[in-house]
């Protein structure tokens, strides 16, 4: 009888009362449910940049006569000391980013067992696909969006204050013509990206180990890496696979821009970006290969831990 019903209403373009036939979802509600039960993804940032813009107000008690002194130097170095802050700010958040990504991946599937709510949370109708790679997606896409946001917005609050300041001295103007935000957005933007695609074997890995070990996870993610590295040390006195994780750490950017002599890490121009340098970078590729095989084992692993 209510079958019935129901298939009539439904040929009629009718829903029942509280029925809903819209698509559940369940990759999007999965990403929603770990920024809600992981506030730590925006907070960190948050709390960052009111730190970074705190010291920038200290930073500028004074800053007229300094920037008198600043306006007597090259265009470049003019550049560089105008946007200096600007740039740790940025860095400062695109760091705190990468912590939080490492340590979000390395309890995202270890807190599910540890706290027996795998039980419920695999008693729902969501694959262990759509849990994994919604995990995965909060440090390769949600954290940069986040950071991104954070940034300009830091940045934008800084170039208000710094105008403020020298609005009586006449040179409020001069901070806006040395540092673009719109171009330092872009530049921003396509540094997250390479980033985020640089870093991925290192989130994978992390959230293969959080999957596996009962206990300790940043201990198991970090000390097999050290005894490799200290083993072809002993073995055969080179340290190629120390270096292999330095470079994928810390050398994003090596082939991602063109670095300009005397200007250090500064990237004061869309001209420095190399995009097709860095695609065509075997290190991206590699990292990317081995970055979807550590979530493809950690997707199988799901489907057979209980709880801790």
């Amino acid at each position: 009888m209510n079958t019935s019903s129901n298939n009539t209403l439904g040929s009629a373009g009718v829903s029942a009362p509280g029925y809903n036939a819209s698509p559940t979802q369940p990759f999007l509600w999965s990403v929603r449910r770990e920024l809600w039960e992981n506030r730590s993804i925006y907070v960190a940032p948050l709390i960052v940049a009111v730190v970074a813009l705190f010291g920038f107000l200290v930073s500028t008690v004074g800053m007229p006569e300094r920037r008198q002194g600043v306006l007597l130097l090259d265009p470049a170095q003019q550049r560089a000391m105008i946007g200096a802050p600007y740039d740790v700010a940025a860095m400062m958040l695109i760091f705190t980013a990468f912590i939080v990504g490492v340590f979000y991946c390395l309890d995202a599937l270890h807190s599910e067992r540890r706290d027996r709510s795998i039980l419920f949370w695999k008693s729902l109708p969501v694959s262990d696909l759509t849990t994994v790679l919604s995990k995965a997606t909060i440090p390769l896409v949600v954290l940069p969006v986040i950071i991104f946001a954070i940034i300009v917005l830091v940045q934008f609050l800084m170039l208000l204050w710094s105008s403020a300041i020298l609005l009586s001295s006449g040179l409020a103007a001069t901070t806006w013509t040395r540092f673009n935000l719109f171009q330092q957005s872009l530049i921003l933007l396509y540094s997250l990206i390479v980033i985020a695609l640089w870093h991925a074997p290192i989130y994978g890995w992390a959230l293969l180990i959080s999957g596996w070990a009962r206990r300790a996870t940043f201990l198991w993610a970090v000390l097999p890496l050290l005894a490799i590295g200290v083993l072809e040390k002993f073995a055969f006195d080179t340290s190629h696979f120390l270096s292999m994780v330095k470079n994928r750490v810390f050398d994003a950017g090596d082939t991602a821009f063109a670095f300009q002599p005397h200007h250090g890490i500064a990237i004061t121009s869309l001209i420095q970006l190399t995009p097709g340098r860095y695609l065509t970078t075997p290190g991206l590729w590699i990292g990317l290969v081995f970055a979807a095989a550590f979530v493809v084992i950690a997707i199988r692993q799901r489907r057979y831990p209980g709880p801790i």
